[in-house]
């Protein structure tokens, strides 16, 4: 139909000109010839051509008719091609083109092409594989589009400039810019020329999606293939780079653009201050809005509001003000965009009167505050939690304009963060009145706010309640329940959601599967977790990087060490680079599970990588480095944190701090103490425990109680391990009574003493025979039902056997091991030559056996004084086989020394 408006447009214009020929003759030659013999000859000659033409234009166009008639009645075959063969006329060039030109699918335009081809025996035209090419555009089927690229480049010809924008163009409209940058990247494989509107068409969909490196290559291709870049297609480039907050590209390609001396414009300029500011860079902001002044270039509405807006967001409101008042100087008519940016900044800093005053200004110059300026405002005082004074001005703004459907948002939103839900929902409900209904962003804003205040029924009634075709949820209406149900291990009826998601044909992004992995792992259902991913995978959804870390976490606290490395390798595979959270997760992880001589070998590899470390990460590998006993490496990597700007914290202190009272450099942990003091660091307790063990390992103990003195004065309260490592050091020291006083002191101060705390004091007084009190607290520690650990039922055992008390030793020993204690060497020797001495020595010999059995060492004064008890009970024959034990006891002794 194209083609033959074209045509009947050409046929139309050619014969339309012949009268006016005509007419100009006859008035110049009317005195010599006869006027109307001679119109009367043109107009006969006219008709005749316009005749010829339509009836060889029709002829055309039925051959093409019939041609595609005959290609669209089955599939492609023997029989098909002899319809083919019959037809005559069917391989000329000119009707190959127009009925490709014609035809919608891409395999049967390949296969007349190359019958025709064939028969001909004739090699296509240019235009012939331009038209094929376009009919690969139409169905966007590139399947044999190197095939083609591949021909066309023997022939020595490519693709027409028309043909290589549509190829680029059908990929942008379905939105597979991959696709359509892979096709340019086809094209100058085979040292094609991309048309110059087939690259800025691609940038510009590309400057939509964030692609910025892609954008950069087909940029430099331009360059390369002597395009001339004008300077909006920098203006864009830059633009890209600078919102991505790669500065230092968009600084290069500023450098660049002023080489080649390409001037910038207005357009530039403010892209520049916008989003240069947009990136915190303010002072970059202020020297391209001065700069655009010394070339000449008066900033506009869009360069002084820009500029306000990002004072404004750096808190340099005075400046801000400044700079508002020069426009307002300047211009008779105020900038309503102008006036809006600044009261959005008076509201950022809380100066909501000077914001008032600002709307009666403007209202008073004869410009009526609008929405815009009202929902400003409402914004700021919802995010200062000032929600009586949003409801007071969403009645006031009435007056000057009427609320749109984002003032309701804004009002909704802030009153769900404040609890307020019976009035956000009469708000809701307000909305209709004013002729405005509830759209998927408000039902979105109650939905997630309501899950993170744990409102899930609420939030879930809701969802339930919307008309899913008048409103349809979204990604984010699914991905806020999926999310709020998880936190509350509600991890079914999120993974029903996420059913009912698919059904509804949403595509869950890595945010929902995140939320679902890591949910299902925290209730300890791994296996459901892995199954996700592999669901995730199976759809083709690519994980992003804090997907892989989340799951990456969990593995590893899952203790699944080995696929925790196996994710950190996956990261790569699917062409991310691991980031500081990334290193730190794994380190973290092989910490825990006991590969912390890796430290030194990660930290490598991420410095190699060029990723920059920040505070947790830092304080990921010196805990690392602490924990494998290489504090010396720790202590280095604190220096270089402080020369990086990165200010340690209690963490950082904390873990060098005990890992150096760890290897007994006391001194230095206490002067680091001392430096975290002095920088204002709110040490904890976890520090002082550090100290307190620490000195009290090396028998320091006055050092132990001026620290744990200093604790308690610092308003914080020992918990149960300072206490025991003070309790500790003083049974070491052998100071029991004042053990025993500390360890009142501790019950004084509500701190319950633990199963550790117990076997603590019953070694001190056992150490001292002090037996039968030992006893009292072993009994003491039953009543308060705290669980004995082997250490101390060994203690125990023995402090009863030495003082005695054969019979409740050997109860005790009894009960230990039917409640799966295993003793070892010491508890049995203690047990055999205290029943011995009891003249129980059958009862010892069997114990003697069931050491041996056991393979535990019997010692040779337990020997000795089990074989005196069997000779005195007459047991002569177990009596020799304890001597033979004996004999080879010595002797193995002996040999020992001897080496």
């Amino acid at each position: 139909m194209k083609t033959l408006l074209t045509g009947r447009g050409k046929l139309w214009n050619s014969s339309s000109k012949c009268p006016d020929v005509f007419i100009l003759c006859e008035r110049f030659l009317s005195s010599y010839i006869g006027i109307s013999n001679l119109q009367q000859r043109a107009l006969s000659s006219t008709s005749g051509i316009n005749e010829e033409h339509i009836e060889k234009f029709n002829g055309k166009r039925q051959e093409v008719d019939n041609v595609c008639q005959i290609l669209e009645s089955g599939p492609w075959g023997t029989s098909l091609e002899k319809a083919l063969s019959t037809y005559n006329g069917s391989t000329q060039s000119d009707l190959v083109i127009s009925v490709l030109r014609k035809l919608k699918d891409v395999n049967l335009a390949l296969n007349y092409f190359q019958w025709a081809e064939k028969k001909s025996n004739q090699p296509h035209c240019p235009e012939a594989y331009n038209s094929l090419l376009m009919v690969m555009a139409k169905s966007n089927n590139f399947d044999q589009i190197e095939q083609v690229f591949q021909e066309m480049s023997f022939a020595g010809f490519g693709p027409s400039n028309t043909t290589s924008v549509e190829l680029i163009l059908s990929c942008v409209k379905i939105h597979k810019l991959k696709q359509a940058f892979d096709l340019i990247q086809l094209m100058r494989r085979f040292k094609f020329r991309p048309a110059f509107s087939a690259y800025t068409t691609l940038i510009g969909a590309l400057s939509t999606i964030h692609e910025p490196d892609l954008i950069l290559t087909l940029f430099h291709q331009m360059q390369e293939l002597g395009y001339e870049v004008h300077v909006h297609l920098f203006t864009t480039v830059i633009r890209v780079f600078a919102r991505e907050s790669r500065l230092d590209a968009a600084l290069s390609l500023l450098d660049e653009m002023r080489s080649k001396y390409v001037d910038g414009d207005i357009v530039l300029y403010n892209v520049c201050i916008d989003c240069f500011g947009k990136a915190g860079k303010v002072d970059m902001a202020w020297k391209f809005f001065h700069e655009m002044k010394a070339h000449g270039i008066m900033p506009d509405d869009v360069s002084y509001t820009s500029m306000i807006g990002v004072l404004c967001k750096a808190n340099k409101l005075n400046e801000a003000i400044e700079l508002f008042d020069e426009l307002e100087h300047k211009k008779r008519v105020p900038c309503a965009y102008a006036y809006n940016t600044m009261i959005m900044g008076y509201g950022m800093a809380g100066k909501f009167d000077e914001a008032f005053k600002l709307l009666e200004k403007q209202r008073l110059k004869g410009s009526i505050p609008s929405v815009v300026a009202y929902n400003c405002i409402l914004t700021c005082l919802g995010k200062k939690g000032k929600v009586n004074e949003a409801l007071k001005l969403f009645d006031e703004m009435k007056k000057d304009a009427s609320p749109n459907l984002s003032t309701y948002n804004i009002l909704i939103d802030t009153l769900c963060r404040s609890q307020n839900l019976e009035k956000a929902l009469e708000i809701q409900e307000s909305m209709k009145e004013s002729g405005l209904y509830p759209n998927i962003l408000t039902l979105n804003i109650m939905i997630d706010r309501l899950c993170k205040s744990q409102k899930l029924d609420e939030a879930c009634l809701i969802f339930e309640k919307m008309d899913h075709k008048v409103c349809p949820p979204n990604g984010y209406t699914y991905c806020s329940l999926i999310e709020g149900l998880g936190k509350m291990n509600r991890v079914d009826d999120a993974y029903k959601l996420y059913e009912q998601m698919l059904d509804a044909n949403v595509t869950p992004n890595a945010v929902v599967y995140t939320s679902l992995i890591r949910n299902f792992f925290k209730v300890g259902r791994k296996e459901d977790g892995h199954k996700i991913y592999k669901e995730m995978i199976r759809k083709g959804i690519i994980p992003d990087l804090t997907l892989l870390n989340t799951y990456m976490d969990c593995t590893f606290k899952a203790g699944e060490t080995q696929k925790g490395r196996a994710l950190f390798e996956e990261i790569k595979v699917h062409n991310m680079s691991p980031d500081a959270r990334s290193y730190s997760i794994l380190l973290h992880g092989l910490i825990k599970s006991g590969f912390s001589k890796e430290t030194n070998s990660i930290l490598h590899n991420m410095k190699k990588q060029g990723c920059v470390l920040d505070t947790p990460t830092y304080n990921t590998f010196i805990n690392g480095f602490c924990k494998s006993g290489q504090v010396n490496k720790a202590y280095n990597l604190l220096e270089e944190m402080k020369s990086k700007g990165h200010p340690p914290n209690v963490v950082t202190y904390g873990s060098v701090i005990d890992g150096l009272a760890k290897i007994n450099k006391l001194d230095e942990a206490y002067m680091l103490f001392e430096e975290a003091k002095s920088k204002g660091v709110e040490l904890n307790v976890i520090i002082y425990s550090s100290l307190v063990d620490g000195f009290g390992k090396v028998g320091r103990i006055d050092e132990a109680y001026l620290i744990m003195e200093e604790l308690m004065q610092k308003g914080l309260t020992p918990n149960i391990y300072t206490w025991n490592c003070l309790l500790d050091a003083l049974v070491k020291a052998e100071e029991i009574d004042e053990a025993l006083v500390c360890f009142n002191s501790m019950k004084d101060l509500k701190c319950t003493p633990n199963g550790i705390t117990y076997g603590i004091i019953i070694n001190g007084l056992c150490k001292i025979r002090k037996f039968n009190k030992a006893f009292v607290f072993w009994q003491e520690m039953q009543k308060q039902g705290v669980q004995p650990n082997v250490v101390t039922y060994t203690t125990m055992i023995s402090g009863l056997a030495r003082s005695g008390n054969v019979i409740e030793a050997n109860r005790l020993f009894d009960r230990f091991k039917k409640g799966g204690g295993i003793p070892d060497s010491g508890c049995y020797n203690t047990m055999i030559e205290g029943l011995s001495v009891s003249n129980r020595a059958m009862d010892a010999y069997l114990l003697f056996e069931d050491c041996r059995m056991k393979g535990c060492n019997v010692y040779l004064n337990t020997c000795v004084v089990l074989m005196d008890s069997l000779h005195k009970a007459e047991c002569l024959e177990q009596a020799a086989i304890v001597g033979a034990v004996l004999k080879e006891t010595a002797k193995a002794h002996h040999a020992s020394k001897s080496m």
